[in-house]
């Protein structure tokens, strides 16, 4: 959506409806609107078009494929010019599912799932740290996540 399209409490509605569940039917979400089923489809795809609503997947739980292990792992890297070449690197590892360009003592933040240490080992000492550019890496496991949501979506203020 361009900067000066807004979104109004209808959307916000939908959002908050479609955040909890994605795949409710539009005639429920137009129920619980007080509208038309046509006008939450048309809403909905003028989110869609307008990256307020970006996927509609599912959320797979990496345990029942095999993954027991939830990493996050900090890397710095030579240069941050280096960030987009190291980016094109990583994307090649399927275990990688996020990758975050910050602030703070790392270059970069990433997100990796690995079966069990020795895969977490090799991920790390096999793939990530041969990547030109990266000179160090810190490994933080993930013991239990204990809260995922969407951010809140609330009325106009």
């Amino acid at each position: 959506m361009a900067a000066n399209d807004k979104i109004d409490n209808l959307d916000k509605k939908i959002l908050n409806i479609l955040s909890k569940n994605a795949r409710i039917p539009f005639k429920d979400v137009a129920a619980e609107c007080n509208v038309s089923r046509a006008a939450i489809h048309q809403r909905v795809q003028h989110l869609i078009e307008g990256h307020v609503i970006m996927g509609s997947g599912f959320d797979v739980n990496p345990k029942s494929l095999g993954y027991t292990t939830c990493t996050y792992v900090g890397i710095t890297l030579e240069r941050g010019s280096m960030y987009k070449d190291v980016v094109e690197r990583i994307q090649h590892i399927p275990e990688i599912v996020e990758c975050h360009f910050t602030t703070g003592p790392y270059t970069m933040l990433v997100k990796l799932y690995a079966r069990d240490n020795e895969q977490l080992m090799q991920l790390l000492n096999g793939q990530l740290q041969d990547i030109p550019g990266v000179v160090a890496t810190e490994t933080l496991i993930s013991l239990e996540q204990s809260i995922k949501r969407e951010i809140p979506i609330g009325p106009n203020e």
